[in-house]
């Protein structure tokens, strides 16, 4: 992931990055949409064999839930911020099993100070229910 440049952060730049992560790209997570005015970003993450927590594959493991939250959080303080940023720590409440063919990750920055971000991520499965919630704290020292 490129730190930092004089350029403004876009949903493009955003996916190149998450396209330069191995693990992200293995999870295939899309960057859909981003309103760098409201800190917000919008991704989906499709249901692949490896994610789910069991063979029948029919529900996500939470580990991947809880990876998206962290990727979709840390994109929305970057794009504030206008670089890469790295994690300080991060939460997740599961509410109820995420399951269906995708699920989407709406991240609003509800803070991005000097030297902290924070923002809160919501994961809807592919119904419109919410599934997981989860705010993360990030570094927002770039360069």
């Amino acid at each position: 992931m490129t730190v930092s440049s004089n350029a403004p952060v876009t949903r493009e730049v955003l996916q190149s990055w998450a396209d330069a992560s191995p693990f992200i790209r293995h999870c295939r997570m899309e960057v859909c949409e981003v309103d760098a005015s409201k800190g917000y970003v919008e991704m989906k993450m499709p249901m692949l064999p490896e994610l789910a927590r069991d063979t029948a594959g029919k529900q996500f493991h939470g580990g991947p839930v809880a990876s998206f939250i962290d990727t979709a959080g840390d994109f929305a303080v970057a794009l504030m911020v206008g670089g890469g940023v790295p994690t300080i720590n991060f939460r997740v409440d599961y509410l109820r099993p995420s399951g269906g063919e995708y699920l989407v990750a709406r991240a609003t920055v509800r803070r991005a100070g000097r030297t902290v971000g924070v923002a809160d991520v919501d994961i809807f499965d592919d119904q419109g229910r919410l599934t997981a919630v989860g705010r993360g704290c990030y570094s927002t020292q770039i360069g």
